[in-house]
């Protein structure tokens, strides 16, 4: 009964919340071009600009707070990360013992894919509050406001990528127990998460406008997302691949999420299993930090820019 409670009151703050960043999008749109709700002289107005980015700020506050009172999900968030790093990195270190110096040289060279995973959640989150704002009808209201449809997505996307940060932090805390050294590079890492996170949740908002249903939505999101993972060099040295699945894993934009993370951190390492190149090579070029970064911000922009599209169409 306690639960039930607990889950029906989470739920009304929920929607509270809800409504409440949608009147104040309307509220902010209206004050700044002081046009109605649907009014095409809003478009022409020198206050568009600014109630746009009031809507961002809004959308980003209403991730933002649904983040940090949701604990139960910070929770379990942190304890599956973890679990991979402790316990599947730890199994896989004394299996792969004999090529190793040290117990904590395969965790630390997980460590990367570990951090990829810990903001993976919580950003696809942001693209699943679409689908449900859908259901519930608050969606609605969003798009009576006198704001562009690209606001309403990137404030949600900034969520997104602020919440992944977040729930990364504690996992970034344990780089010492597995052999990554607490140093200064550690903030550079904090940036390349946040740009990745921002990826992540991009490309949940765009499943999000594509996919009406939330079963849709979970359907595409697992079949998308675990075989991105695995074929990112996250388990396994990305470079020196046979056949195709060196192949995929070069075309695969995760795959340059984590060498980047990689060659960031420092004590994660940049070789891997049998001294074989842990990242991506085409041929005799190997892509710097800026260029991988680079992939993972266009892969942001062209899946921003497409739901975008999206969502001006459909609703």
């Amino acid at each position: 009964m306690r639960t039930t409670e607990t889950a029906a009151t989470g739920d009304t703050a929920h929607t509270a919340h809800t409504a409440d960043a949608a009147d104040a999008v309307t509220d902010a749109g209206m004050a700044d071009t002081g046009a109605r709700p649907g009014s095409t002289e809003s478009a022409a107005r020198p206050g568009r600009l600014v109630a746009d980015l009031r809507a961002v700020r809004v959308l980003w506050e209403r991730e933002v707070i649904r983040f940090s009172r949701n604990r139960l999900r910070i929770a379990m968030s942190v304890i599956m990360p973890m679990m991979f790093l402790f316990v599947f990195g730890t199994g896989l270190n004394s299996a792969v013992s004999g090529q190793h110096d040290a117990m904590s040289d395969f965790r630390a060279f997980f460590f990367p894919g570990v951090l990829l995973m810990a903001v993976q959640a919580p950003a696809m989150a942001a693209g699943a509050s679409i689908v449900w704002d859908r259901q519930a009808g608050f969606l609605r209201q969003l798009l009576v406001a006198p704001v562009r449809r690209a606001p309403l997505l990137t404030g949600t996307c900034l969520g997104g990528a602020t919440a992944g940060v977040g729930y990364a932090i504690p996992v970034l805390c344990l780089a010492g127990l597995v052999g990554v050294p607490y140093r200064p590079e550690l903030v550079l890492v904090l940036g390349e998460l946040g740009l990745i996170a921002f990826a992540f949740t991009s490309l949940g908002v765009l499943v999000a406008v594509c996919a009406r249903r939330p079963e849709t939505f979970q359907i595409v999101i697992g079949l998308c997302m675990m075989p991105l993972l695995f074929l990112s060099g996250a388990v396994f040295p990305a470079g020196g691949l046979p056949g195709w699945l060196g192949t995929v894993v070069r075309v695969n934009p995760l795959t340059y999420a984590v060498d980047a993370l990689r060659r960031t951190l420092p004590g994660a390492g940049v070789t891997g299993l049998g001294g074989r190149a842990a990242g991506p090579r085409w041929g005799d070029w190997t892509p710097s930090v800026a260029a991988e970064l680079g992939c993972v911000a266009a892969l942001a922009a062209l899946a921003l820019a497409v739901a975008t599209y999206r969502f001006s169409r459909s609703e």
